[in-house]
């Protein structure tokens, strides 16, 4: 599975950097130092990983040829709701599931396996189910269609980010100052401590290492 470390390493900054600026703030409002504010939620970014939203099944399964196809899943409409009280953090996922066969002869039931993840820090498997959807293909049709649904639990203590590291992201800086000029995050410190609070749910096909490779390199 590849996760797009690139995506939270460059937006880690401003999802953290407003934790606590005043709730009247919205984003892309201008702060008093400047700066654009930007809200942070403790809720994980919800996200399909490169080569996991589509899988190809061919009969037999051990050729690629386009004469072998048999069928094809795309994961799609990936959709969530966050219950963002309590303890923990509860997300729930729901997508679809589109499906085409080659073969349209006779009824037919393709079930294909997903997973839910919780990535923490961009690289970090905390949590991983899998989950089952099945296409019912009717006689004489070629595409189908089914709903799929998962749920993501993250501990809200280990997404919130102390008060030391927010005091440091949130201080305002003045023009001129040699501090105005560093990145926060170039202290190994505090940018650890942002991604440890960092987390996403991410929703794809269970993917046998073969089907992955496919999907890479096709």
């Amino acid at each position: 599975m590849t996760v797009r470390t690139s995506t939270i390493a460059a937006s880690a900054f401003l999802l953290a950097a407003s934790s606590l600026l005043g709730a009247c703030k919205t984003t892309g409002d201008l702060d008093e130092s400047g700066g654009i504010t930007a809200v942070r939620t403790a809720c994980p970014t919800v996200a399909i990983p490169a080569s996991t939203g589509d899988i190809t099944l061919f009969d037999p399964a051990t050729s690629h040829d386009a004469s072998a196809l048999d069928v094809t899943a795309v994961l799609t409409k990936l959709r969530s709701t966050c219950t963002n009280s309590g303890d923990d953090i509860l997300t729930t996922v729901t997508f679809s599931v589109e499906g085409r066969r080659t073969r349209t002869e006779g009824a037919r039931d393709v079930t294909l396996p997903y997973f839910v993840t919780v990535v923490q820090g961009g690289s970090a498997v905390i949590a991983k189910r899998i989950g089952r959807a099945t296409l019912h293909f009717e006689p004489g049709q070629a595409r189908a269609s089914v709903q799929g649904t998962g749920s993501a639990t993250v501990s809200r203590a280990a997404a919130t980010l102390s008060p030391e590291v927010r005091k440091v992201l949130t201080e305002k800086r003045k023009a001129g100052d040699q501090e105005a000029a560093v990145d926060p995050l170039s202290r190994p410190e505090i940018r650890a401590a942002v991604l440890r609070s960092t987390f996403e749910a991410l929703v794809g096909f269970q993917l046998t290492a073969d089907q992955l490779k496919y999907n890479a390199t096709r």
